[in-house]
């Protein structure tokens, strides 16, 4: 490369197809998964609870192992791209297994649930680290991985409003009166799609930075550098809680929208009069509309980002998310527009937090290189990858056990106390993780000031 080390725009896009097809699943993982599993699957709310958290501390194992090995894989593709190539095919095939609802009893449904899950997320863990941990190895320039990982976000956040606008609406037509066929046949058209989506990554990309000539393969001594790390560890607490105050929210927003805000009769801008608007529609309209805005945000992170720094660019947006996020709590349920006004000013500044925190992650990689004079990109975004799974599992544990606590039943009207415990769940609940979270991140390094120490003989 030059000295430069900028990237065409043609490799950027390509790269940045490798999460329009990881995030049509995560997408739906955390939006719509528990929605699923109480209310089509058949299976309780506590339960679903518990297997999202067993499956996460196996995520605990599985995820620096994956890092580990990709780091010590050796290929004329290089150590992360193939891993594209090999696991696209199986990754979507196991996807339709686990939107599949079989003609099982209760525990072989359970079972079903659990091997199917935990093995399509043991596939997910297979592609996505690779393919997150090429963000460190495509170019060593730090600028030019805050405009990669913005570009790989602003696809995840197109793939968020594919899912968000077609999801549920495609349930509906494919499926007709069976709503769990809808749901297997939708994933057998996102898996295609996805297939397709890694290919395009696979095939446009290319690594270009390599581990120091004079390291030697040895794990132990990987790990220690990990752990000795002080920006990573920071950033690992940080994006553990940042991911819990994400998917509190977010796991339990569709049944908020299913059973406290309902039916509402609106009367739009454009509309012949007023009508009646199901919750399928408000949600994915929602949801929708919260992934456009985020793409906004995403658009201009990285400016702002490089105008003040990354550290500070996401204590600023972080603030103004919680703030949004707990202002949830005072919505009425027919403060329809209130609700969609708040998700924009929430998405347009919470979108962008994952772009800056994983171009982090790139410069942490960097520091262990410069500061402990090893490099293991892979195992540095295994281990970040596995920060992101426990605090979706541990969002999504929460949201579960205390919908079950306060009396969920799912497809009945549920009693006050449900209700409020769902507002809870989008509000005040996800507001107090955030705010812990910020905590956290004053602890990182100014990003200026470690790079200027790199740069320092």
């Amino acid at each position: 490369m030059k000295e430069d080390h900028h990237l065409k725009l043609r490799e950027k896009l390509s790269y940045g197809f490798g999460d329009l097809a990881s995030v049509l699943y995560w997408q739906t993982f955390m939006a719509y998964l528990m929605l699923f599993y109480t209310d089509v699957f058949g299976i309780s709310a506590a339960a679903v609870a518990t297997m999202f958290l067993v499956s996460r501390l196996w995520d605990g194992v599985n995820d620096p192992l994956m890092g580990i090995l990709a780091d010590r894989t050796v290929t004329r593709w290089g150590k992360f791209r193939p891993y594209l190539l090999w696991i696209c095919v199986p990754f979507a095939v196991v996807g339709v297994l686990a939107f599949t609802t079989p003609d099982l009893d209760s525990t072989g449904k359970l079972i079903w649930a659990y091997v199917t899950f935990m093995l399509l997320m043991m596939l997910y863990t297979a592609i996505n680290i690779p393919y997150t941990a090429m963000l460190g190895v495509l170019t060593p320039n730090p600028d030019e991985r805050t405009s990669l990982s913005s570009i790989k976000f602003l696809f995840a956040f197109g793939a968020g409003v594919i899912v968000s606008a077609t999801l549920l609406p495609m349930v509906k037509w494919l499926g007709a009166d069976n709503e769990a066929r809808g749901w297997q046949l939708s994933f057998v058209v996102y898996g295609v799609a996805a297939v397709a989506f890694f290919l395009i990554a696979f095939g446009g990309t290319r690594e270009r930075v390599s581990p120091p000539k004079a390291q030697k393969t040895s794990i132990k001594q990987d790990v220690r550098d990990l752990v000795a790390n002080r920006p990573w560890v920071i950033l690992l607490v940080t994006t553990i809680t940042f991911i819990l105050f994400v998917a509190t929210r977010i796991s339990a927003a569709a049944h908020y929208f299913k059973y406290y805000v309902g039916e509402q009769v609106l009367d739009l801008p454009f509309t012949s009069g007023p009508s009646t608007y199901s919750f399928e529609t408000l949600i994915s309209a929602f949801n929708t509309i919260g992934q456009i805005a985020a793409i906004i945000g995403v658009l201009m992170v990285s400016w702002f980002a490089r105008k003040v720094g990354k550290k500070r660019a996401f204590i600023i947006l972080f603030v103004v998310s919680v703030l949004s996020t707990a202002a949830f709590y005072f919505v009425q349920p027919h403060q329809v527009f209130l609700l969609f006004a708040l998700n924009v000013i929430g998405s347009l500044t919470g979108g962008p937090l994952s772009a800056v925190i994983w171009a982090m992650y790139a410069d942490a990689a960097d520091y262990s290189e410069w500061k402990l004079g090893r490099r293991a990109t892979g195992l540095v975004f295994s281990a970040s990858t596995m920060s992101q799974k426990f605090g979706w599992a541990f969002g999504s544990a929460v949201a579960g056990w205390l919908m079950s606590a306060v009396g969920f039943q799912p497809n009945v009207e549920q009693t006050a106390e449900a209700k409020h415990g769902l507002v809870l769940l989008v509000s005040l609940i996800p507001a107090a993780v955030g705010v812990l979270s910020i905590l956290i991140v004053t602890l990182y390094p100014d990003q200026e000031k470690t790079e200027s120490a790199e740069d320092s003989p």
